[in-house]
């Protein structure tokens, strides 16, 4: 990585102000991993979660979660095995609460589509994220067979169950902006961001 260095990750202020939160390669190996080329991902507890191409525990990336305040987390070091290696691309958070995202290698040296959990929870989201009173929207999630209720920062929806992941409904009259629930058999989720009532 010599002489630039393997990579940062960085926040940025609306007014320019950088501020480098973590330097890939900063331990002895690059244990930490090194070459973030995707984004981050900013998960439902707020942190930020990405891949590296290179480094880790084999040398062949890794997946971390990053804190606002710059402590990094490896989660998963590839081995360039059957569990794939050199991630190029970045993950995404599905309603489940668990990610997904692509390798290179794997068992037929074609790649791979891996998933990781780590421990957050379920969620629900809405197609669009805002709209006026009557407009229809549509809820992604999970399990959302037996759900008994929808509603709009506390305002009750009518709404459909389509199927196990979508439920059809529209911005109820009083809706303000706030979060979007669903409550299921087995509790209530939230969206991961807030609809906002035009």
């Amino acid at each position: 990585c010599a002489p630039t260095g393997c990579g940062t990750v960085f926040k940025i202020s609306p007014d320019g102000a950088l501020t480098t939160l973590h330097s890939f390669c900063s331990e002895s190996g690059c244990r930490d991993g090194e070459h973030p080329y995707a984004g981050l991902v900013q998960a439902t507890n707020l942190d930020g979660y990405g891949t590296t191409t290179g480094g880790g525990a084999t040398g062949h990336g890794t997946v971390f979660r990053i804190t606002g305040a710059g402590a990094l987390t490896t989660l998963y070091s590839f081995t360039g095995g059957t569990d794939g290696g050199d991630p190029v691309a970045g993950l995404v958070q599905a309603t489940n609460g668990d990610f997904y995202g692509t390798a290179e290698d794997g068992a037929s040296d074609d790649g791979i589509i891996f998933s990781l959990s780590v421990g957050l929870g379920p969620f629900v989201t809405t197609l669009p994220t805002s709209g006026d009173v009557g407009s229809p929207i549509t809820i992604l999630g999970s399990d959302l067979t037996g759900a008994t209720s929808v509603s709009f920062n506390g305002t009750p929806a009518v709404f459909d169950v389509v199927s196990a992941t979508e439920i059809t409904t529209t911005v109820p009259s009083g809706a303000t902006t706030g979060t979007v629930q669903v409550a299921t058999q087995s509790g209530t989720l939230s969206s991961n961001v807030p609809f906002r009532v035009q």
